[in-house]
């Protein structure tokens, strides 16, 4: 191969490079992520960053203890966090493919939600589970 096809070869990757950078910067900027309480009582919505944007009680979250009000509400913010980075990802696997910097990209995202099917009454107010 001549040097001037090797420098054609070379711009055409990095600019194919530098667009697949912007779209996954374009798709990054839109990330957001939401969770809902079991039984709706809270819903939380983030930014890419992880950052509450809102948050929603219902009127049946009134009749929760306050403690166990405000662990639901960490719980389901936690949750939509982890939702937003779950998306981070699946648009960075796009960009980068898997490898040492998509491990880098998870190594900075929240843990994985531990999630409940069922719960009775009881356990329900004593360790409200959320849903993303």
């Amino acid at each position: 191969m001549n040097a001037e096809r090797w420098l054609a070869d070379y711009r055409r990757e990095l600019a194919g490079a530098a667009d697949g950078a912007a779209r996954a910067g374009a798709l990054l900027r839109q990330v957001g992520g939401h969770a809902t309480s079991p039984r709706g009582e809270v819903e939380a919505w983030v930014g890419a960053g992880g950052a509450l944007a809102r948050l929603r009680l219902s009127a049946h979250a009134r009749a929760l203890e306050p403690d166990v009000l405000a662990d639901l509400v960490v719980a389901t913010a936690e949750a939509a966090r982890a939702s937003a980075a779950g998306r981070i990802a699946e648009i960075m696997t796009g960009f980068v493919g898997e490898g040492a910097a998509l491990d880098a990209v998870r190594e900075h995202q929240p843990a994985a939600v531990r999630r409940r099917d069922e719960q009775d009454d009881e356990d329900y107010y004593a360790n409200p589970g959320v849903r993303a």
